[in-house]
């Protein structure tokens, strides 16, 4: 595998493919830069050897040229983050675009507009990727959120820099942190999986039956297994189309040897609401008209021993609806809990939308071992696929 650290930058213009897809208020201020800061250890360490940097990202969706959705907008926290000035240039390819790419001296940083502003980027237009390659002497991707993405910036491009590619650190670090996980883990390994739908999280736990002894089952799927076996639900959610989906995968676990456990309480309410009245009841004897939105005290006691038992954790998804300040205990605990078999000496891996949004939300973030940057693109390969963006490296 390719990193950084396999070239020396100096008297090179590095053409690196970042995710500055980050979020902007009324304003057009960055209200959250943590993208940004990600890949200044990349940027740094091209800098430092005497080299130059192309930065090339999207934001946001749009529809052709659309102002709002211009990475002039984050120039200036890009120039607050890095501590150096930042040049924009208002295209990404072209002959205007080639000159002042020529142009930069070794420690100089460009950014290009937005590559969604042309279609040709999510088509893979091939004619693209080559204009984009034409900026660059080497190409690094750094971009993990769109790594599951066939795109010209991601992956058609790396094919014009045959000898030249390779990972910056922080694509490198995530590919890293789910191989410790998917292969090189240390045992016993616990995958906690939350979310409201088996559905979403089938892939994924067909392809982890093989490497994780314990399987935390929480969130809105649990009661898809609770009724499949029997169990009373009240009016909690669940995918009636998938109860037998749910025994074939207690089948499956028990064949390997894999326990899976599921909350045995939880905290019931009357309403989907955060003033709702609530109860704490057994998960299979939820009366009529209540629903289960979090894990119960009994449920909490027996993860939190598995987890302090774990050497490797992953954690995808909440153990209750967390948004919610009511049920929101639950996830919080989980996160302790990790925290502190991390600080045990576990190593534990973070990823998927909403677990990340509790760990910041709730201040986890630095007691993780590993906070995955790609919602998407970390299921992806939870769930045993190759992802473009890192086959195009690695070819």
């Amino acid at each position: 595998m390719k990193t950084l650290n396999d070239f020396n930058f100096n008297n090179k213009k590095a053409l690196i493919r970042v995710d500055f897809n980050v979020p902007l208020d009324e304003n057009f201020n960055v209200t959250d830069a943590t993208r940004i800061e990600a890949a200044k250890p990349t940027i740094d360490k091209i800098l430092n050897d005497g080299g130059s940097v192309i930065l090339m990202s999207h934001l946001g969706r749009p529809k052709g040229v659309e102002a709002k959705y211009s990475l002039q907008h984050i120039v200036a926290k890009t120039e607050e983050v890095l501590g150096k000035k930042v040049q924009f240039v208002d295209d990404c390819i072209g002959e205007k675009v080639e000159e002042v790419a020529k142009n930069l001296k070794p420690g100089e940083v460009l950014l290009l507009e937005n590559l969604r502003f042309y279609a040709e980027e999510e088509n893979g237009d091939v004619a693209f990727a080559e204009k984009l390659s034409k900026l660059g002497d080497v190409y690094v991707n750094d971009a993990f959120g769109t790594a599951h993405r066939a795109h010209a910036s991601t992956t058609i491009v790396a094919q014009f820099f045959p000898n030249d590619k390779c990972f910056g650190y922080l694509l490198a670090k995530e590919i890293e942190s789910i191989n410790k996980v998917l292969s090189d883990s240390e045992k016993p390994v616990t995958a906690i999986l939350g979310g409201s739908k088996v559905s979403s999280k089938i892939t994924i736990i067909e392809n982890i039956l093989d490497k994780v002894n314990h399987m935390i089952i929480g969130g809105g799927m649990t009661f898809t297994f609770i009724k499949a076996l029997g169990g009373k639900i009240g009016n909690s959610i669940c995918e009636d189309d998938k109860l037998e989906l749910a025994i074939e995968i207690l089948k499956k676990a028990k064949e390997k040897g894999v326990q899976i456990h599921l909350p045995v309480d939880v905290i019931a309410a009357d309403a989907f609401a955060n003033n709702a009245n609530t109860q704490i009841v057994d998960v299979n004897q939820i009366p009529d008209g209540w629903q289960g939105l979090d894990a119960g005290p009994k449920s909490l006691e027996i993860f939190r021993r598995l987890i302090l038992d774990s050497k490797t954790i992953l954690w995808n998804g909440p153990v209750g609806v967390f948004e919610m300040e009511s049920f929101a205990k639950g996830t919080i605990s989980m996160g302790e809990f990790i925290a502190e078999s991390t600080a045990n000496g576990a190593f534990s891996l973070v990823g998927g939308g909403d677990s990340v949004a509790a760990v910041k939300q709730f201040g986890f973030e630095e007691k993780m071992s590993y906070v995955s940057t790609g919602g998407g693109a970390m299921l992806e390969m939870l769930e045993g696929r190759t992802l473009p963006g890192i086959a195009a490296i690695l070819d």
